[in-house]
């Protein structure tokens, strides 16, 4: 799979994911993308074993005599596992996407947003929001900017914008810097996962009035 995706993480964000910094939504994206791509995981492999290197020549903190006995009791005071989703044959979410959905697309509660676009959002801590996106073939997103950050991710289909040409398993990454019209590829539905830690910031008045319904 990583021979065709032409659209990787960066370092920032592997080392963020590596110290465990990043918003819950942002993991997400990023496992999914790991777990697809070769080069990434085995440079967001590289960062932990520098991690586990760091605490190994770190001096030991203090522990108290009942660390041990507090430790094991949140363990078994903390959530069920849930069951994971069984994985499904020629999938289109990666399994950590499965896990967060229950399943593959037919397990997808989507809502419509207008001209074919469909969304759902995924259930994340409020430091950002993870949704996915459903553009019918040759459709235009609207006209955009960015407040903060946005990671878009392609399951299914592709999609191109001034940025380039972004196909399965490929990360787009864009900051206040960019402005956009991402528009699918019209030969298959382009299935998306997007990520933000804050608002779109549109041009035309119908999408900033529908912006606070739909929570992008």
């Amino acid at each position: 799979m990583s021979n065709s995706i032409n659209h990787h993480l960066n370092d920032a964000i592997l080392m963020a994911y590596a110290v465990g910094t990043l918003p819950e939504a942002f993991n997400l994206i990023v496992a999914s993308h790991l777990s697809m791509c070769d080069v990434c995981r085995a440079a967001s492999e590289s960062f932990d074993a520098l991690g586990g290197e760091i605490l190994d020549q770190s001096a030991a903190p203090d522990l108290s005599d009942d660390s041990l006995a507090a430790t094991l009791a949140l363990i078994d005071g903390g959530p069920v596992e849930q069951i994971r989703a069984p994985k499904t044959a020629n999938a289109v979410l990666p399994q950590p996407l499965q896990d967060y959905v229950g399943g593959d697309l037919d397990a997808i509660k989507w809502k419509p947003v207008g001209m074919g676009v469909k969304q759902a959002i995924l259930p994340t801590s409020r430091e950002a929001t993870a949704r996915l996106l459903f553009i019918p073939a040759g459709a235009a997103m609207p006209d955009h900017g960015h407040q903060g950050t946005e990671m878009t991710m392609v399951l299914q289909g592709a999609f191109q914008d001034d940025d380039g040409y972004f196909a399965r398993g490929d990360v787009e990454i864009a900051d206040s810097d960019l402005h956009h019209t991402p528009v699918a590829d019209i030969h298959e539905d382009c299935i998306c996962l997007a990520v933000t830690d804050a608002p779109l910031r549109f041009d035309s008045f119908i999408p900033k009035i529908a912006q606070r319904f739909l929570r992008i």
